[in-house]
Order: C-alpha cells, then structure tokens, then sequence
C-alpha cells in the first residue's frame, strides 16, 4: 500500500466515509464528522499508520487533506498524490 492509499485510508477509517472521489477537497469542519473529537481520531489513525508522534502545533495546523500532506513531510512522511 502506498503512502497515498494510507493516508487516504486514514481518513476513511477515521470519518467512516466512503466516497473519497473530493477528499482532497476535506477541511476541518468541512464535513460533520470532522469536528474536534473526529480531528483527533483522523490524527491517531494517521499517527498509526505512519509510525509517527506529531506534534502539538502540527496536529492544530493540520485543517485540510492538502495540508496534512505539507505537514507529514515534516516527518519524512512523503505522499506523493495519484
């Protein structure tokens, strides 16, 4: 699975959304389920799926699919968009 595909599995998971055909489009309070508690259960899951601990200021800029990307990078997580 590539870095992509969890990423975009992360927000799956952590929204319990299936379509992702607009996920690069997902921003914080963008969708209901991304509220706070939803925030800190997509950066769990992508904590997890990474093997990385973020942090503090990381996890509260972290308001978009798009930004989370930029922000990953940071820990030499690399998604490179299909």
């Amino acid at each position: 699975m590539s870095n992509y595909e969890k990423y975009v599995e992360s927000f799956k998971i952590a929204f319990d959304i299936q379509d992702v055909s607009n996920i690069r489009e997902l921003e914080y309070r963008g969708i209901a389920e991304w509220d706070s508690v939803g925030h800190m259960g997509l950066i769990s899951e992508i904590e997890e799926a990474f093997n990385i601990e973020m942090e503090t200021d990381d996890i509260i800029e972290f308001g978009s699919f798009i930004k989370g990307i930029e922000l990953l990078a940071k820990y030499n997580v690399i998604i490179e968009q299909e």
